[in-house]
């Protein structure tokens, strides 16, 4: 979102059906504690900003297009921030808030990381391109984006926003996606953790427990009684387990004493900010 131009210029579709912007506006609700912000990625002509106004709660409104968040600022209430600025480099508030937003398709991914490594939030409610919301929320597998950050979120699909909701029309369809951070992590150790994931993921081998066994973390014994105890079978991929799973694998590999993993191994241990994060995401 660091260009300048016009609207295909910035990659931007902008919501029109009413519909979808009472879904997503409803989320927002359902997640607003009493004294919670809300923060919205991608302001656009305001098609959420302004029944995200009427909520009540106090909004900071990011648009990168200087003409359209002129006109923004003058057609909105005082109760609403709008700002000016690159959605990818901006620093989000340190104090709890909602995060929202229609997301240009072609940052989905960059701007998701740059939510993700993001501390204050604790829901998020966006609108990305279908296949990376199905992806996002483990449908069919998860990606390894998904499997780095799920001992930290949940991620829920709500459902698919045909490219006929939106000015220009997109080449694909939408989704609903929400993401909701835990209030107790699944693992301690971030660094460590996205560091298996990563390993893992890009490993070598047929079927899980020879994976394993590649990447050092646990011997092929180990792997095999890890496997088992989690029945799961030895031949599952990577993108089929769950977020228990992970962190069961997380621990596992923490504890086995096998490989670079086991407690006290050089290079692995990072400094930890709050709520589990790196301190400095």
């Amino acid at each position: 979102m660091s260009h300048s131009g016009g609207r295909h210029e910035l990659g931007q579709n902008f919501l029109t059906h009413r519909g979808t912007v009472d879904e997503m506006v409803g989320l927002v609700a359902a997640a607003l504690a009493q004294h919670d912000e809300i923060v919205e990625i991608g302001a656009g002509h305001g098609a959420l900003t302004r029944p995200l106004a009427a909520l009540g709660h106090p909004l900071r409104a990011i648009e990168i297009d200087p003409r359209r968040a002129h006109r923004l600022d003058r057609s909105t209430p005082a109760t609403v921030s709008v700002e000016v600025a690159d959605a990818l480099r901006v620093p989000l508030p340190t104090t709890p808030h909602v995060l929202v937003g229609n997301l240009p398709f072609h940052l989905t991914t960059a701007l998701v990381r740059h939510v993700l490594r993001a501390r204050h939030w604790h829901t998020a409610v966006l609108l990305t391109q279908w296949e990376v919301a199905r992806r996002r929320a483990g449908v069919g597998g998860a990606s390894m984006l998904t499997a780095s950050w799920w001992p930290w979120y949940t991620f829920t699909l709500h459902r698919r926003v045909p490219a006929t909701a939106f000015t220009p029309a997109p080449s694909v369809d939408g989704g609903i996606l929400t993401a909701h951070r835990r209030p107790t992590p699944l693992v301690a150790d971030l660094g460590d953790y996205q560091e298996l994931v990563r390993a893992v993921f890009t490993g070598r081998g047929r079927g899980l427990v020879d994976v394993l066994a590649r990447t050092g973390r646990l011997s092929r014994s180990a792997a095999r009684v890890w496997v088992r105890d989690q029945r799961v079978p030895a031949r599952t991929l990577p993108k089929h387990l769950t977020a228990e799973q992970w962190a069961s694998l997380w621990a596992a590999a923490r504890t086995s004493g096998d490989g670079p993993g086991r407690p006290g191994a050089p290079g692995q241990a990072r400094r930890m900010g709050t709520c589990g994060m790196p301190s400095s995401s």
